[in-house]
């Protein structure tokens, strides 16, 4: 059995995907329990069984979904003490470096503790994984943001703007005021280029931890003039229940044929569609055995990222490169 904490719109994406992807047992929790009794009652036919039941009765499944909102260290510990592997959605930076401090425990306990399992980081760290083979060596990795996948989401990315950026720079963090750096970044249609700005945004930290060959690692977000002005204010309008069609751009440069070279793919949907759909194949790899014990991040060497990627396409997320030319 696969549980789910959060019956939120990452949380019923998961449920979705793993329903399709022939799960016939799923749990699901949340504080809101009539939110979780309507998921429950929308994917459970004659074939699969989709519960809603109380947090404590994760402690009976084989993998946990976090798809509720940050903080997940806590949770996370108590679920792989009792033998419970334990697949994260949380992208906020404090909590990915908790998560990540948990490998010990996790490995002690022998499960798998998938962090960052959502489109950036996640995704991001796929899409990395993918370009490297096109590459003799990578040396940087760049990823832009745009879109929120629910209300939590949103005021995540609302605090990102108004926190210090972290990125990796030639062997050491760097730390800069969010909302600076203003890049105009290209996403694919119907995103089209939009202004992005650095925030805290836990890309960095995930693909230091996948990625240990990258010597610079940045992540930004978009965002408007009154995003910016109003980041350390309260959100003047409550965040919509789900932000329209999001997009995630990740450019990687490196070495190829002794010169340098560029590559950069994206992916425009849903923003829980995509985060969704990759949670849940977290979750199958899990429960099938293709993470290795410990505290793993999607697109790292030791993870199934090939079955990952298939379950993404599968979900009808199409991956766009950028083609361009260039003249001597």
């Amino acid at each position: 059995m696969i549980g789910v904490i959060g019956a939120g719109l990452v949380g019923t994406r998961v449920v979705e995907q793993l329903i399709a992807a022939g799960q016939v047992q799923v749990l699901v929790s949340d504080t809101n329990v009539v939110a979780a009794k309507r998921v429950a009652q929308r994917y459970s036919d004659s074939t699969h069984q989709v519960v809603a039941g109380p947090t404590r009765a994760m402690f009976d499944t084989n993998v946990v979904v976090l798809a509720c909102p940050a903080p997940h260290a806590k949770a996370a510990r108590r679920l792989l003490e009792a033998g419970v592997g334990v697949v994260s959605c949380s992208d906020d930076v404090e909590d990915t470096l908790s998560l990540l401090d948990l490998d010990a425990i996790a490995r002690q306990s022998r499960q798998s503790l998938v962090v960052g399992a959502t489109s950036s980081p996640g995704l991001s760290g796929l899409l990395v994984r993918m370009l490297m083979s096109r590459f003799d060596s990578i040396d940087e990795a760049h990823v832009a943001v745009h879109g929120t996948a629910g209300p939590s989401c949103a005021q995540q990315h609302h605090r990102a703007l108004a926190r210090q950026s972290i990125g990796w720079h030639d062997g050491d963090w760097l730390r800069r005021p969010a909302g600076s750096g203003r890049e105009l970044c290209w996403f694919p249609d119907p995103v089209g280029p939009r202004d992005c700005y650095r925030a805290e945004l836990a890309d960095p930290v995930v693909m230091h931890h996948g990625f240990p060959e990258l010597t610079r690692v940045t992540v930004r977000v978009s965002a408007t003039r009154r995003d910016r002005l109003t980041a350390r204010l309260p959100m003047l309008t409550p965040p919509h229940a789900e932000g329209g069609i999001g997009a995630l751009r990740v450019e990687v440069r490196g070495w190829r044929n002794d010169s340098r070279h560029v590559e950069v793919i994206g992916a425009a949907d849903r923003v829980a569609h995509i985060a969704g759909s990759l949670a849940a194949a977290c979750a199958r790899g899990v429960v099938t055995g293709g993470f290795a014990s410990g505290a793993r991040v999607v697109g790292d060497s030791d993870s199934p990222n090939n079955a990952m990627l298939q379950a993404v396409v599968d979900a009808g997320i199409h991956l766009r490169e950028f083609v361009g030319t260039s003249s001597h």
